[in-house]
């Protein structure tokens, strides 16, 4: 090789140039033939301390050493380690520049050409008066990666563990099956191959990044793929998740009511919730593009960045590892909303709460298993009174469909089952969107946060006419069974046999579109659980010690404790609440509740506590 009418002889080499492979390369290629490659020992050490944390790139580099090797066993090149090892503190500095310091001086004591594909080190080596050979990234066009031979067009996530048959979860969102893609189990070489193959496109390719990267486990984004990989000891086998969308659905496959989609543009604070896998995240994208396509800013935050958004919305990842960081540039952005996806731990909720009382729209994403449950992980992070004006409308989306909405107010008045007029307090009020019927009431009572199902009522008599009109028009069109439940005078619940859905719904939902403007209300149809409709199993219950104070009856259920549950006499509901962290419930002597309790013990009636 040449260089300004010289040939060169000797090169060195940093640790970015051997990560990068490219010092093996350009000796395959002729460009490096016949020269000697000094490798500090300084690079060797960084590289052994890499790999020694579980990183995927020292193994990397290693690998590269170990090619140099090979070249300089078959006589192509020299290879030559050279230069001081550092010491513990010099390793422990490394972000700090000392390791690198190090190679730089190992380069100038040789007399050899630096090579380096790290910008800031060539610029700091030029002004060391290094003769530098800067590495600049090239184009290159990518070719398939080797586990997208496992994926299929209706493949959501793909799941390989050593030892195990690859396994994959397949369908839509509304029907997903895990099942067996291969009998032949997966062998560590050929996982250990994908990974290394994965970890060198996250690093190398513009359109992919390394989420995060810890001590046994790794997560990339690499086009429109969310990849997780775990290594012993964090793992007890090597395992590789990759996860893909299938789905990019419009807003307006939802069919949502003109109510929610005014709300949405109100600049709210809003949570998407749903148990995982339900199509939360797709609908939070859908909700993203329509809020852009209107003309408002929107951003995102995410960890990862997985959601499937125009270019034109920014998708931020935490800053310095934090959200709240992150929140911090949020605020110089000045967005009209953010979509936070993802919010799990109470940092979280406090970041979400203090961009939404700035006066931000915030849309949150949030496992649950009820739309009730989304609200009820608020409470103990965020102050009960703010609740309502950090969350005032909970999307529950179930099986890729929107399920239920409900909205948050906040008022003073006696609580449901209460007479009191002394009793009134401070109450959140939980009502259905579509039918405005109050759902839940959310109050303190004593040192408890209670959530207290209510408004029960009674069907108007032209429900039932309207129900039969609907079944009449339904049926129509399924060969099966029809089920239908009008909840307002607006809206109908339709169950139908699965094999049916296709024919109510019409493509692209033409025909329950036309149904819908025959009949002037909203239906939500839905096929049946299992065959007609079987009930759920009843859930688990537990019978708590009562004991009766001065001022509490209390029910003690150490098994349950920390967690929300409901309390029945018999077949019949009395409340729910947040069990304490001794595994009690304490109510009031003076309550309707504690009545209840106390009448049902008397008449001989089972009191159960059942977790929710």
């Amino acid at each position: 090789m040449k260089r300004e009418g010289q040939s060169i002889t000797r090169i060195a080499s940093d640790t970015s140039a051997i990560i990068d492979g490219a010092i093996s390369s350009r000796v395959k290629s002729g460009e490096y033939a016949g020269i000697q490659v000094i490798v500090p020992e300084a690079v060797v050490a960084e590289l052994e301390a890499q790999a020694n944390r579980g990183l995927e790139i020292g193994f990397k580099g290693l690998e590269e050493l170990q090619e140099l090797r090979k070249l300089a066993t078959q006589g192509t090149i020299e290879l030559v380690f050279a230069g001081r090892r550092p010491n513990l503190d010099e390793v422990k500095l490394a972000g700090g520049g000392e390791i690198d310091a190090l190679i730089r001086e190992t380069a100038q004591e040789n007399n050899a050409v630096f090579v380096t594909a790290d910008r800031v080190q060539s610029q700091v080596a030029i002004a060391k008066g290094l003769d530098v050979d800067f590495i600049v990234p090239r184009f290159i066009e990518y070719g398939p990666l080797r586990i997208e031979q496992f994926f299929t067009e209706d493949t959501m996530s793909v799941h390989l563990k050593n030892g195990v048959s690859p396994m994959a979860k397949k369908g839509s969102v509304a029907a997903v099956e895990f099942v067996c893609i291969r009998e032949e189990p997966c062998t560590y070489g050929e996982l250990k191959y994908i990974s290394r193959e994965l970890i060198e496109r996250a690093r190398s390719d513009p359109a992919s990044f390394m989420e995060l990267d810890f001590n046994g486990a790794s997560v990339l984004q690499i086009g429109n793929m969310r990849i997780a990989i775990a290594n012993p000891p964090f793992s007890d086998e090597v395992e590789i998740t990759a996860v893909r969308p299938i789905a990019k659905v419009s807003l307006d496959k939802y069919r949502l009511s003109t109510v929610l989609k005014e709300r949405i543009k109100e600049q709210r604070g809003i949570l998407i919730a749903g148990p995982p896998g339900a199509g939360k995240s797709t609908f939070a994208a859908g909700i993203a593009v329509y809020l852009h396509e209107l003309g408002y800013v929107v951003k995102t935050m995410e960890a990862p960045r997985d959601l499937q958004v125009p270019k034109e919305i920014t998708q931020y990842a935490p800053l310095d590892g934090s959200m709240e960081k992150t929140a911090d540039i949020l605020l110089l952005v000045r967005p009209d909303y953010t979509i936070y996806d993802e919010v799990r731990k109470t940092s979280d909720f406090h970041v979400f709460a203090d961009m939404r009382l700035a006066g931000v729209g915030m849309i949150g994403v949030v496992h649950a298993n009820r739309a009730v449950d989304a609200i009820q992980r608020l409470i103990g992070r965020v102050e009960l009174g703010v609740i309502p004006q950090v969350v005032d409308t909970v999307i529950f989306i179930d099986k890729g469909e929107i399920s239920k909405v409900q909205v948050l107010e906040f008022t003073v008045k006696v609580p449901s089952g209460m007479t009191e007029a002394d009793l009134a307090r401070p109450v959140i009020i939980v009502t259905d969107l579509e039918s405005g019927r109050t759902e839940y009431e959310i109050y303190t009572y004593g040192d408890q946060v209670v959530v207290m199902p209510v408004g029960l009522e009674v069907k108007k008599p032209s429900w039932k006419l309207a129900e039969g009109e609907v079944k009449e028009v339904i049926e129509r069109y399924a060969t099966g069974p029809v089920q239908v439940e009008m909840v307002s005078d607006h809206k109908a619940f339709v169950q139908v046999l699965e094999n049916d859905l296709p024919r109510v719904i019409g493509k692209g939902g033409n025909v329950i579109d036309t149904i819908e403007n025959i009949l002037g209300i909203h239906i939500d149809v839905r096929k049946f659980e299992s065959g007609e409709g079987k009930q759920k199993p009843p859930k688990k219950e537990f019978r708590p010690i009562i004991e009766k104070t001065k001022k509490h009856v209390i029910l003690n259920i150490p098994e349950l404790a920390a967690q929300d549950v409901e309390v029945y006499a018999g077949d019949e509901f009395l409340f729910s609440a947040t069990v304490g962290r001794h595994g009690d419930i304490k109510v009031r002597e003076d309550s309707t509740v504690a009545e209840s309790i106390l009448s049902a013990v008397e008449e001989g009636e089972l009191v159960t506590v059942r977790p929710l």
